[in-house]
């Protein structure tokens, strides 16, 4: 197989210092070697195998990673143009624009697929609602999950043949690239799905990804913790209640997290990463932490429905795993996360993170704290970074500067948009104008 080696005046792996002059040498889909050009260069040399370089002017990082998205829902971008109250006012217009006659949810994720890798993104956590979009990032060759979603089953819902209904399509969903469940949110899904679907998920080895602390509904609610009427304090005790599901503790006045409530039932975990996180308070926060669950934060999509702004600072300086997704274009501008990396950044100046680090903590999050958020930051699948033996997924971007400092926050602050190419697994899959290929390689 024949070496192409992608040189640029920077390259940033991300999971090692950024190089100056750089160059990636793929071959066979995968990274064969990654650092200074010149040493690159002259370490194939010494193989003695036939090279090909391809220099690029600007930046060369790894593929972008959407951690949270849902690419059937592309043409309902209607949906987006205009803001809303909250998740309840917005539900109602997602929900009668699903409703409307005609969708091709097929043809409408092929083409946020193409969307996205024309933003530099070679991978995602796609959460599938109906299964004619179940094999999007199968058909579109890209790396990720595809999470089956279960949606509004109350607990006379989940029977044995849905429980198993369930298993079959997850053994159904296309592979590679691999799959998932998402069990949609604590308020859409009573007990015991909430309780069953993740031994199911890690019955079959695969992962979990939940919309959550995304509602107002889901934040704790200290003021109506008060006592039960038993006399006996009714949030520390609620477990003890039985109670169907987190609406009936809500109607009970019980003001526990939806981090909390899920937590008890066993959903958290390494395998499990969430979206939103917007009403996670420090105990929540420090949950998460310790379960070792990723989140993935939407800014764009949580300001178009009228929600709070996730604790971005809080998340940085207490150390919790973060991710960046999208959502999908019913309640996002685009399927662009350095969009939404960029509001990151400033939302978190706002919320006073003044540390030197944003830059770079806030770009990792887009490319390898996606990967690891769906556990593919490691062994033979790794993606999110520029590293040997890693698939040889590359986006490129009309960004320059001798600065190395400024170049990365010119990415991570105003990046959107300024994809010239993209290759996943090696393969070009998208490519704008202002690429030099064949120069001189000496």
């Amino acid at each position: 197989m024949s070496i192409t080696v992608y040189s640029a005046e920077h390259v940033f792996p991300v999971s090692s210092p950024r190089i100056r002059d750089g160059a990636v040498a793929v071959r066979g889909g995968r990274i064969l070697h990654v650092g200074d050009r010149r040493w690159v260069l002259e370490a194939l040399a010494q193989r003695g195998e036939p090279i090909r370089e391809e220099r690029w002017d600007g930046v060369i990082t790894p593929g972008l990673v959407n951690a949270h998205t849902h690419l059937q829902y592309t043409r309902m971008s209607d949906v987006a143009a205009r803001h809303y109250e909250g998740f309840d006012d917005w539900g109602r217009a997602f929900d009668d624009a699903y409703e409307r006659p005609g969708h091709d949810w097929a043809a409408a994720a092929a083409e946020g697929a193409a969307l996205s890798v024309a933003a530099g993104v070679t991978a995602l956590a796609d959460v599938v609602t109906d299964r004619a979009a179940l094999s999007a990032l199968h058909d579109a060759a890209l790396h990720g999950i595809a999470y089956w979603e279960v949606y509004g089953k109350s607990n006379a819902d989940w029977t044995p043949e849905i429980r198993e209904s369930v298993r079959r399509q997850l053994r159904e969903i296309p592979a590679p690239p691999g799959g998932g469940v998402s069990p949609h949110a604590p308020y859409s899904l009573e007990v015991q799905p909430l309780l069953e679907i993740p031994d199911l998920v890690r019955e079959e080895g695969l992962r979990l990804h939940i919309h959550l602390a995304e509602a107002h509904m889901e934040r704790e609610r200290g003021g109506i913790q008060g006592r039960g009427s038993s006399g006996g304090d009714a949030h520390e005790t609620w477990p003890e209640l039985g109670a169907d599901s987190f609406r009936a503790l809500r109607s009970r006045g019980i003001g526990v997290s939806s981090t909390q409530f899920v937590d008890h039932l066993g959903v958290l975990g390494p395998d499990c990463h969430i979206a939103h996180g917007v009403y996670a308070n420090a105990a929540d926060r420090a949950l998460l932490r310790a379960r070792g669950s990723s989140v993935a934060l939407c800014p764009r999509s949580n300001e178009i429905i009228g929600l709070d702004l996730p604790p971005v600072a809080d998340y940085l300086r207490e150390g919790n795993p973060i991710a960046v997704g999208t959502d999908s274009l019913a309640s996002s501008p685009s399927l662009d996360p350095l969009a939404d990396v960029g509001a990151l950044y400033r939302v978190a100046r706002q919320q006073g993170y003044a540390e030197a680090d944003l830059h770079q903590r806030l770009f990792s999050a887009a490319t390898l704290g996606g990967a690891t958020a769906m556990g593919l930051h490691v062994g033979k699948q790794r993606i999110g970074q520029l590293v040997v033996g890693a698939y040889a997924d590359l986006a490129f971007f009309d960004v320059r500067g001798r600065d190395r400092d400024a170049v990365l926050a010119e990415l991570v602050e105003a990046g959107a948009g300024r994809c010239a190419r993209t290759l996943v697994a090696g393969a070009e899959r998208f490519r704008g104008e202002r690429i030099a290929f064949d120069r001189d390689p000496r």
